[in-house]
């Protein structure tokens, strides 16, 4: 068995998910982070910021702050909910929508490469095993907390 940890490194490394940028468009620079926030706000309707911070497994105040960033690139708005003014909820902004759908586009058609040098059963293959795998994950106490020393 080859080391697990030294395989998910490199697969890490050649996701690009260690660039400080994940995506470029339209002169505007996502992170990754802020990618994941447009990906969850398209995905889920109307949702709440507690939403999407507990799906993208992130505390509030880290979150805030990345949603404001968004706000100020006018990629995101944020609107108070009148049943409950506590309670904020986010929207993508036209270009929010754009750059999401651009993103996805990207995503998309890097995946397709990769999956090109494989035959369909392999592709199939890895699908089934990162969709065992996530499941896994979900089901580990560890999943989605930042390690800790100790």
């Amino acid at each position: 068995m080859e080391n697990a940890r030294e395989l998910f490194q490199i697969m890490t490394r050649r996701f690009g998910l260690l660039n400080k940028t994940c995506c470029s468009v339209g002169g505007n620079d996502v992170s990754l982070v802020q990618s994941h926030i447009l990906y969850e706000i398209d995905r889920q309707h109307n949702p709440s910021m507690q939403q999407i911070a507990e799906t993208l497994g992130t505390d509030i105040t880290t979150f805030s702050r990345q949603v404001q960033s968004l706000i100020k690139m006018n990629l995101v708005k944020k609107t108070q909910y009148p049943q409950d003014r506590r309670v904020y909820t986010l929207a993508l902004t036209t270009e929010g929508k754009f750059i999401a759908t651009t993103i996805d586009q990207q995503m998309n058609d890097y995946l397709n490469e990769v999956f090109s040098y494989m035959t369909e059963f392999e592709k199939e293959t890895v699908l089934h095993s990162v969709k065992i795998f996530n499941d896994a994950m979900a089901k580990s106490s560890k999943c989605c907390a930042p390690l800790t020393n100790g």
